[in-house]
């Protein structure tokens, strides 16, 4: 593992400055985490055995935040960047399976590490000492090993997100759960529903984008059916159709991983097939079907990211994908213009992505019907590059030309609708002369 553990001179200058005045300071966590992976980390957060009051009088001539200041924590304007610098402390207590009941200072590093979740994030360092590593986190990323610090149940038991976190860190990192930790996340799966919507959501949509998802999805199915309680009839889900070689949930993991790195893609994938149990038919020739199953997925994902308080926008998004994930779009202009009318630019390459992923996770070949979708994009860029009428801002007659031909209300609406479709249909071109003519003329 090939590491850089140069601090950038920010934070080095923080933890300089710490020392200077007397105390000992460590970056700590998923940056000493990241450094290690030799990934260039997104922040840096500082540990150190100065109390809050201590840590803002090292810095007279910098910006000083209160972030959390009852629980140790202050941040620094360190050259124009935000760094969280935290006193040692442990904690006791947890009767909200959440927080910690109470926090106490300690002047112990190796306290401090050792309340922390999982050995790859319970390291520290500093140019003065190097690495300090107490549980073996640094031979568990040689090994790609998520692994709890100490007890697991009893990590788990003080706070139940960090089961999902022990998958979510599996599914981005692509590292096993250690033996001890997965079966302490079987045991403990139902505390997840003590968990806030909003972090169960915010820790989906980290995990749904890693390169280990499909892995954990069909690994820890039960853990996710704790919050997604509709995909509990997908586990082991025969489909029952010769264009299925897999079962459902291990269909929709597939899909997943076939998807590109777009959260809306992923998220839909996750729960396009979710309405196949409940609307499965069989044929005379002893074939399942699942006739309506786009409409009744659809439902069920707006429900789902409802109750996970996700925005209207990303509901909208994944739902659209989800609801014309299973229509048929001919490698025509003509079908691609309408639906590119449709769903607009963004949302019709979205749906073509997760249509392959879908069509890949069928069978045993990833490029299964990958020429189909790749037909289909090319099609509608040449759509866009020439810059095709595909919405009525874009049609050459609009509201006040209908008025002064007498047109009013509703009937204006009708006009321009039926224009604009007979553009995308090829039938008149979007001159306003011929499309008057052809309008009024029929």
């Amino acid at each position: 593992m090939k590491a850089d553990m140069t601090l950038p001179g920010y934070v080095a200058d923080v933890i300089r400055r710490l020392e200077e005045n007397g105390h000992s300071a460590y970056a700590v966590g998923g940056c000493v985490r990241d450094m290690l992976m030799g990934r260039v980390p997104h922040d840096y957060d500082v540990c150190t055995d100065a109390l809050p009051e201590q840590t803002k009088n090292a810095f007279p001539d910098r910006t000083t935040i209160d972030t959390g200041i009852k629980h140790g924590t202050v941040t620094v304007i360190s050259d124009g960047h935000p760094v969280e610098i935290t006193t040692f402390r442990t904690e006791s207590g947890y009767s909200d399976g959440r927080h910690p009941d109470s926090v106490s200072f300690t002047a112990s590093l190796e306290g401090d590490l050792s309340r922390r979740d999982f050995t790859v994030n319970a390291m520290a360092y500093s140019g003065k000492t190097g690495l300090i590593d107490i549980s073996g986190g640094r031979d568990d990323l040689e090994n790609r090993i998520i692994r709890c610090v100490g007890d697991p149940e009893k990590r788990f038991s003080e706070d139940h997100l960090r089961i999902l976190r022990a998958i979510r860190f599996s599914a981005v990192l692509g590292y096993n759960i250690e033996e001890r930790t997965s079966a302490a996340v079987m045991k403990l799966k139902d505390s997840l529903v003590t968990v806030s919507p909003e972090r169960i959501a915010a820790e989906l949509d980290k995990a749904v984008m890693g390169i280990n998802f499909g892995k954990v999805l069909t690994e820890y199915p039960e853990a996710f059916a704790v919050f997604i309680p509709e995909l509990a009839p997908c586990i082991g889900y025969d489909q029952n159709n010769p264009h299925h070689i897999h079962d459902l949930l291990t269909h929709t993991a597939k899909a997943v991983d076939a998807c590109p790195d777009d959260r809306i893609v992923r998220l839909a994938a996750l729960f396009h097939d979710l309405g196949k149990p409940s609307t499965v038919t069989v044929g005379s020739d002893g074939v399942s079907h699942y006739i309506g199953h786009a409409r009744v997925s659809t439902e069920m994902a707006d429900a789902i990211m409802h109750r996970l308080r996700y925005g209207t926008a990303d509901i909208r998004a994944v739902t659209e994908l989800v609801r014309y994930h299973d229509g048929v779009i001919d490698e025509t202009e003509k079908a691609v213009k309408r639906r590119l009318a449709q769903l607009g630019e963004k949302q019709f390459f979205r749906l073509v992505d997760l249509k392959r992923a879908d069509n890949a996770a069928q069978t045993a070949d990833p490029d299964f019907r990958r020429d189909c979708a790749e037909q289909l994009k090319t099609i509608a860029r040449d759509i866009i590059s020439r810059e095709d009428c595909l919405s009525l801002k874009n049609l050459s007659v609009n509201g006040s030309d209908l008025l002064a031909l007498g047109l009013s209300g509703r009937d204006i609406g009708t006009a321009l609708d039926s224009m604009l479709n007979a553009v995308i249909d090829g039938k008149v071109a979007n001159e306003k002369s011929r499309l008057i003519e052809w309008y009024f003329g029929k």
